[in-house]
């Protein structure tokens, strides 16, 4: 479809659907809710076919996505509805903060999670009354079609949800060039690019980008769990997730105890039952390309390292250093590199561009809460790879430096889809110079009696 014709068409949908009441665009969000899961075979089935994934990490995109429709088909209305906040003077100002929709939102979705990313963003744009123009990967339209046909059963207005497909440069900038809000999930080179192009049309953005994620095993891990948490960390979905794991660094008094275990379990993971396919030839290529230049400049492969087709082996490296290109850029694929560490781990795992998830492995939770504080990422795991973070949809999600700017999930997943009014109504008296009777607040009257006023409203804790 032509991308101008489908803005209209979800622009002339968009002011009937926002007058719609938050609590039933909400209702759609939990009949889609039971929808999916009824009908999970159909999609799973879909999701395996278009990318290849084994049928647990399908699983994984049914679940993550029912969580984010159930959360924002209960807390919508509420996190919508008008605010009372304080007024510049209490009682005699009487301000209110309301929150519109923005108009139409672009979303650019990418191949890996076709389902959870789509309706991680998708749904509260559509709660929060906007209309949607969804442009999805062409490999995996088909499942970004059977989400928005089955919202539009759950009663959704079917031109309020537009798709377009095509060539990423030309759709895709198309798209944002007519959106009054852009959602971009994607490489952290494409979602430059599409930052520029909102920033100069002066319309707001939110960009989920890269990773090279990390695993730190503290000395007192339990290290059975560490090893299975490390092992879905790197390998699910092949690897091809944001917050995969693609770093891991094991303390000194544990590491070979670790490695050992870590190393046997990758080797017993069978490809095709476990561990599924890469989406393509090209991102064969890069992991391959990766791995050979690690072991041309030193790295030794403990595990792995060969490809059957477009499968991959888990594989695991060690004495990657950073003059090779799989210390610092993102792989995207089966492949992680194991360093062993003593004393403080924060800065090994600060040192990268990016900053999207980190998990921590300790008997002592406290003492993770404290490494975490001071870890640049947006995500932080204790004792779990990245499902707790990502599925806490009450909690905001999103990356640092090269990893994003903005975040879904939380209130904000869905405020960032709307423009705040504020409404301030002044009684009694106005806020300049006033007249109460005979009596004249002017001039140097007004002023003593106003700085009065700030400081018992100091004095009375109220601002």
């Amino acid at each position: 479809m032509d991308v101008i014709q489908a803005f209209d068409r979800a622009r002339a949908a968009q002011p009937g659907w926002a007058r719609t009441s938050a609590r039933r665009r909400a209702a759609v969000l939990l009949r889609f809710h039971d929808l999916l899961l009824t009908r999970r075979e159909e999609i799973l089935a879909l999701v395996r076919q278009e990318t290849g994934k084994v049928r647990p990490h399908a699983v994984e995109e049914v679940l993550a996505a029912s969580v984010v429709a159930r959360y924002y088909g209960r807390r919508a209305p509420h996190q919508l509805r008008p605010r009372r906040r304080r007024g510049v003077v209490p009682v005699l100002t009487r301000t209110t903060e309301l929150r519109h929709p923005v108009g139409v939102v672009g979303q650019i979705v990418p191949w890996n999670y076709p389902l959870a990313l789509v309706v991680s963003d998708a749904l509260p744009a559509l709660a929060a009354g906007n209309s949607l123009v969804t442009k999805p990967d062409s490999r995996t339209a088909g499942t970004t079609r059977w989400i928005r046909d089955l919202m539009v059963e759950a009663g959704l207005p079917e031109q309020a949800w537009q798709l377009v497909t095509g060539d990423g440069p030309v759709v895709g900038a198309a798209l944002v060039d007519q959106a009054d809000y852009v959602c971009f999930t994607g490489s952290t080179r494409t979602g430059r690019e599409v930052g520029r192009r909102a920033g100069e049309r002066l319309v707001g953005c939110s960009l989920e980008l890269g990773g090279k994620n990390a695993l730190v095993v503290l000395d007192d891990a339990n290290l059975e769990r560490a090893v299975e948490g490390a092992v879905r960390g790197c390998f699910t979905s092949t690897g091809q997730l944001c917050m995969s794991i693609e770093r891991i660094y094991a303390h000194a008094d544990v590491a070979d105890h670790f490695l050992k275990a870590f190393v046997d379990r990758a080797g017993e993971l069978t490809l095709g039952r476990d561990i599924g396919p890469l989406i393509s030839a090209d991102q064969l290529a890069k992991v391959e390309a990766h791995v050979e230049d690690a072991v041309a400049k030193g790295a030794t492969v403990l595990t792995g390292g060969r490809s059957h087709d477009l499968f991959y082996e888990p594989t695991v490296l060690s004495g990657v250093t950073p003059e090779m290109r799989l210390y610092a850029e993102e792989t995207f694929g089966p492949v992680v590199a194991v360093h062993v560490f003593t004393g403080d781990p924060a800065h090994l795992v600060n040192d990268t561009a990016y900053g999207l998830n980190v998990s921590l492995w300790t008997r002592r939770p406290a003492r993770a809460r404290g490494l975490a504080a001071r870890l640049r990422t947006g995500q932080v795991n204790i004792n779990e790879a990245y499902g707790s973070a990502f599925g806490s949809v009450d909690a905001p999600m999103g990356g640092r430096g090269d990893s994003g700017v903005g975040a879904r999930h939380s209130s904000e997943g869905i405020l960032r889809f709307t423009e705040p009014q504020t409404v301030a109504e002044q009684r009694l008296v106005p806020m300049g110079p006033f007249a109460l009777g005979p009596v004249q607040f002017q001039g140097e009257r007004y002023e003593e009696l106003m700085v009065r006023v700030m400081r018992t409203l100091k004095l009375l804790r109220l601002r």
